[in-house]
């Protein structure tokens, strides 16, 4: 259990690193942290620049989206993160950006394909491309958006696949803290961009034989892993 203090010291401290990491420009993109125990989530607060942002400045709410400190507005995607938090139990922090790559998979609204060994080490499959939302879910845009994100993933691992693209929109991604959250939008992001690569040289592209790809996401996340110390 941590303190509202701690809780929001590490949120301002991913969201400044995935401004300074390019994965954002501007005001586009957030990340937010869950505590379990206190049932509250801190989560950037709307519209405000990364360069003037303070830890006063972060917001906490409940998990119906009720203001518990702070005095400024949460990001407007906080129904999208709540959502996933509901649906991955597993999870602890949820980061959303409109990076370049990731995004123009996104508008071009198809799975990001698993071409590489760089991919399967972090994702054990495609990345999923979200359907577009239906005019009528657009009511409570942000809550359908998490709400279609886990439709999506009804039968796929969202611990082996942490992370997808949402048709038209942008990117989201979550780990069991916030620097693994911020990890996995960093190589969602450079994932997308060797994909595109791959997809502008001439000639047939091929996707990554399935006996390979498993062979890297086991030798790293597998029960007898081998990669690391």
């Amino acid at each position: 259990m941590m303190s509202y203090s701690k809780l929001k010291k590490l949120v301002l401290k991913a969201n400044l690193e995935i401004k300074e990491s390019g994965l954002v420009l501007f005001t586009w993109g957030n990340v937010s942290l869950i505590d379990r125990d206190l049932n509250v989530v801190a989560i950037k607060p709307s519209g405000v620049p990364y360069e003037k942002m303070m830890i006063d400045d972060i917001v906490v709410v409940d998990l119906l989206g009720n203001v518990v400190e702070g005095n400024l507005k949460p990001s407007v995607d906080l129904k999208t993160h709540l959502e996933l938090y509901k649906a991955f139990p597993k999870i602890n922090s949820v980061v959303h950006t409109h990076s370049t790559y990731g995004t123009a998979w996104a508008q071009k609204a198809v799975d990001i394909p698993l071409l590489g060994t760089t991919h399967a080490d972090y994702f054990s499959d495609d990345i999923p491309c979200v359907r577009y939302l239906l005019e009528d879910e657009m009511k409570d845009y942000e809550k359908s958006t998490g709400l279609a994100i886990t439709e999506r993933f009804k039968n796929l691992n969202y611990s082996h696949i942490p992370g997808c693209i949402v048709s038209g929109h942008g990117v989201f991604a979550w780990g069991k803290d916030s620097i693994e959250s911020v990890y996995h939008a960093t190589v969602l992001e450079e994932i997308a961009k060797m994909a595109y690569l791959t997809y502008t040289l001439p000639g047939k592209t091929n996707k990554l034989p399935k006996h390979i790809s498993d062979t890297h996401y086991e030798r790293k996340h597998g029960k007898n892993k081998t990669y690391g110390q």
